[in-house]
């Protein structure tokens, strides 16, 4: 069984017992995080699509931990012209163990 659900702006295909790591939410460990947003559910053979979201169907999970991800570099350089920029990124994000899907 599977369901696909969308949260900050991006789709994810989720089972139970998987851990996904999503934008940050602002939630702090152990929580409980309840998606709304359910695009498709599916149980075997059995394939529900929602227009949008399918009506009724929730995916719950519980928060593991937030964090950081690797850094990025960002460089700027224009060629001649003594101009340069060095900056670094980290994106938050946050680790969800999905625990039950409801259709």
């Amino acid at each position: 069984m599977y369901a696909i659900i969308v949260t900050g702006g991006k789709q994810y295909k989720v089972s139970e017992g998987e851990t996904i790591f999503v934008e940050k939410l602002e939630l702090e460990a152990d929580e409980k995080v309840t998606f709304e947003n359910v695009l498709a559910v599916a149980d075997g053979d059995d394939v529900v699509f929602g227009t949008p979201n399918v009506a009724g169907a929730k995916v719950e999970g519980k928060v593991v931990k937030n964090g950081k991800g690797k850094k990025i570099r960002i460089f700027k350089y224009k060629a001649k012209k003594g101009y340069r920029r060095r900056q670094g990124h980290r994106q938050p994000y946050t680790q969800v163990a999905i625990e039950k899907i409801i259709k």
